[in-house]
Parts: C-alpha cells; structure tokens; sequence
C-alpha cells in the first residue's frame, strides 16, 4: 500500500473512532494543513461514544492524533519527521481541544459603534432646528474635477443652491459633438457640498429654449421622487424646494423629466456630498469633512454616450461631425462611448488629475450610468481607504485594487502617490477604454528605485493608453 494511502485509511479511521467528524480523502496528495474543499469535507455522524463520557472522547481522539503523526512519517521520510515525532508526544502530554467552528473575525466594538453613530442620524428628523433660526450661506459650487473646500462649521445652515438648465454643444469624442443637456453649463453638474443637519435651499431655474422640462432628484434627500416633483420647471420658470439633509454620504443627483433617462443620458447629473455631523467625525475629521485629511480632493463621475450614426453632407459627401442621441441605443444598452467628466479627454488632455510623491489624493466618484456598472481601477496604485456606496460611517475598506459602482452609486476612494509617473484611470471592464473611459493621474516628484525600478528602460507598447 503506498504512502497515500495508508495516510488515509489512518485518518478516516481515527475520525471515526473519535465520534465527531469523518473525512473523505481524495487521491491528491496535500499537506495536512490545507484541510478544504479541494482534498477533505467534513460529513456528519450520528454515533455517540459509550461508556465514561470523558474517557470515550479522550481516548478515540489521542487514537487520531496519533494516526496524523504517524502519517505524517510516510508523507515526509525527511529530517521533518522528528519534528512530527516530538509534536505527538506534545500531544498526549496535553489535553486536545477541537473547535469544528470558526470564530467571528468582526470586533464587536466596530458594529456598537458605527449603531452609535447612526442612531445621531436616525434622531435628526425627530429634533430638527427650525429653518427660520438656520443661519443663511450660499454654497460654493464647483466644476469637475475640483471639489468645494470642506465645511468646517459645527452647526446646521439654511444653504442655498442655485442651478441653471441649459443645452450645450460639447465635444463628446475625438470625432463628434454632441448637445448636452446641463446643470449650470457642464457635465457633470456642479459639485455640492453641505453637511448633515442643513436645510438645502435648491432654486431651479429653466433656461433651455428647447422647451424641455427639467428638475432635480437628489439621493441625498429625503421625499417623494428625490424633490423631483417640487423643482419641475417649464421653459422660463424658476421653482425652489426645500430639503433637509438627514443623511450622511456622497450620493448622485440626476434630472428625473420624463423621459428619465434620455436626460441623465444627456448630461444632466452630478454628486452632492453630505459631510457627516456627528461627534466622533467632528473629532476625527473636522478640517476634512468628517474624514482622514488628505493633500488632494477630486471630482470624477463616469457616463455613457448613446448617439445615432452621423448624417452625410449631401455637398460634399462627408459625415457630419455632429450627432445626435439615439433612444435605441440606450435601450439596447450600447453606447457609443464611456467617459469619465462628460468628454472623451476630459482627465486625459484637458485636464489630467495632478499630484507630487508623498500626497495623498481622495477622488469622490460617481457612475451617473445611465446602464453600466462601473469597475472604477487606477493601474498601478491602491486605494488605501475605500468608503464603498458613499458610506462615511462605516470601517473603510482598505488596499483594494478595483471598486465596482452600480449606476446611481458613488463611492469614495483615497490612495497614496509614491513613485512618481503616469497613472490611468480606468474602468477594468476593459474594452471600455477604446470608447474613451480613460483618465490620468500625473504624479510628479523624486524616483523610487526602492518600489519600482529596473536596469532596463522602460518599453511601453506603441500607442499605449494605459501605461507610461
């Protein structure tokens, strides 16, 4: 009988002996200690030892452990099995306890304390300050990639957002331009930032000649349709709703019109950011917007471009640079292109997200869709803290390489700049990027041959989007 063998007919006999687990072995030859799926699965028994309970399980599991030393001799014939020898002496000097069921991992004080911090939140509604006390501020609106600087006061406020609806011809790709539809002359909109408890004062006015309603349908707050039904204006007319933010995290805001999403296809979407006001983000963040600082804030959402064939110029024969949205497409879930910020070029050309070695860098990212799920991944870098679904309460995750975001979902992501360089964002469903989801992050500073480096040049493939 070969050694493989005699390892398992001993194993499968000590165990059953024992009373508690019986495995079945397969033919592979696998440590012992890689008990899984792969070579071994526990079958349970319904046999019960006789006689003095202490002795009947003693007695059958010193039996087991004696077939895994003596196992272990015919698996190893090495120096190794003095080793195994003295480790089953150790053994029956010492009584065995067996655990056939893991231990949760998850600290219990991490789940008190993110309910602590949520049940500040749950009670906001029911101990709201009267609006009419709020002091008054207008919020500081800014334009992708930048990002508002963080709210540092400790009380609520009446915050007042003014939006703009209007068409824009924008260059979508390399090829064409395309009529977006926009908050405030860009897309993505304006970036909002505010802080839980305050009351935001949306005034909504509708500047598209068009003749095209429009509002807005906040995720961040709290009512029927998002305020989308408070804040529908005509051509011409300007409406103003009121909302309090009970809510803490960074969530999408959208045109919801009808139809919904040939205006979120348009352009008509943006990311509002609701700092958390607890205590404990007060104290852990309070120049950050309730979280860690970092050097460098940015503002990226991720869109789809749905667009019909370019018409011919009957003159001259040539296909118009200009196209227009295609309804079948969106509903065929194709798209003609995927950008990040609006705009094929948007971080690649126009302007590239910049840091120096040593910064840290935080990017609030959202994926306005209309249809795909994003795979949001930085070649080369690691996302030291990853706040997933725009969730500021939680633990973050840490040193992940690729966070995917549904569409309607953001998430905030921070990581470090050590090697200066090129860095490319991407999304990693990675036929994508030839339809334009790719960005830069320009890291500029002192080399790291320590972490990365080579006596050979650097070679990057001709053409080359992604690496340089």
């Amino acid at each position: 009988m070969s050694a493989r063998s005699k390892l398992s007919s001993m194993v499968a006999l000590g165990a059953r002996g024992a009373g508690l687990t019986r495995w079945r072995v397969s033919g592979s030859v696998t440590p012992l200690h890689r008990q899984g799926p792969r070579w071994a699965r526990p079958v349970t028994t319904s046999s019960k030892p006789s006689g003095t309970p202490s002795r009947s399980r003693l007695a059958p599991v010193l039996a087991a452990s004696a077939c895994v030393a003596v196992g272990a001799f015919y698996m190893t014939r090495s120096p190794r099995m003095d080793l195994a020898h003295d480790a089953a002496a150790d053994v029956r000097s010492k009584q065995l306890h067996m655990t056939l069921s893991p231990a949760s991992s998850s600290p219990a004080a991490s789940g008190e304390e993110v309910d602590a911090r949520v049940a500040y939140y749950d009670a906001l509604e029911a101990n709201a300050a009267d609006v009419s006390t709020l002091p008054i501020e207008h919020a500081v609106l800014t334009s992708a990639p930048s990002v508002p600087p963080p709210i540092t006061r400790t009380h609520a406020a009446l915050v007042k957002v003014d939006l703009t609806t209007s068409p824009k011809m924008v260059q979508v790709t390399n090829q064409h331009k395309y009529e977006a539809w926009t908050f405030n002359g860009t897309v993505p909109g304006p970036f909002i930032r505010a802080r839980a408890g305050d009351v935001v004062e949306v005034r909504l006015a509708n500047r598209d000649e068009t003749g095209n309603p429009h509002n807005i349908d906040s995720h961040a707050f709290t009512g029927p349709g998002g305020g989308a039904a408070l804040t529908t204006a005509d051509e011409g007319e300007c409406k103003t709703a009121r909302f309090r933010l009970l809510c803490p995290g960074l969530y999408v805001y959208h045109c919801a019109a009808a139809p919904v999403p040939v205006h979120i296809a348009n352009g008509m979407f943006g990311l509002m950011y609701v700092q958390p006001a607890d205590e404990q983000s007060r104290g852990q963040g309070s120049s950050a917007g309730g979280l860690p600082e970092v050097d460098r804030e940015y503002y990226v959402m991720q869109s789809e471009v749905y667009h019909e064939p370019p018409e011919v110029d009957e003159e001259t024969g040539r296909p118009s640079g200009t196209v227009e949205f295609s309804y079948p497409q969106g509903l065929r879930e194709e798209p003609n292109a995927v950008v990040f910020n609006g705009r094929e070029s948007a971080l690649t050309r126009d302007a590239p997200l910049k840091a120096r070695t040593g910064e840290t860098v935080r990017i609030f990212f959202g994926n306005a869709g209309p249809n795909l799920t994003s795979s949001l991944h930085v070649i080369g870098s690691h996302f030291r803290r990853v706040y997933r679904d725009g969730d500021v309460l939680s633990p973050p995750g840490r040193f992940v390489g690729t966070v995917g975001v549904p569409p309607g979902g953001a998430t905030i992501v921070d990581l470090k700049a050590v090697v200066p360089g090129t860095y490319t964002l991407v999304d990693h469903a990675i036929f994508r990027i030839d339809k334009g989801a790719v960005g830069f992050l320009n890291v500029a500073g002192e080399a790291r041959p320590d972490v990365y480096g080579s006596s050979e040049p650097p070679a990057p493939c001709v053409g080359c989007k992604l690496h340089s």
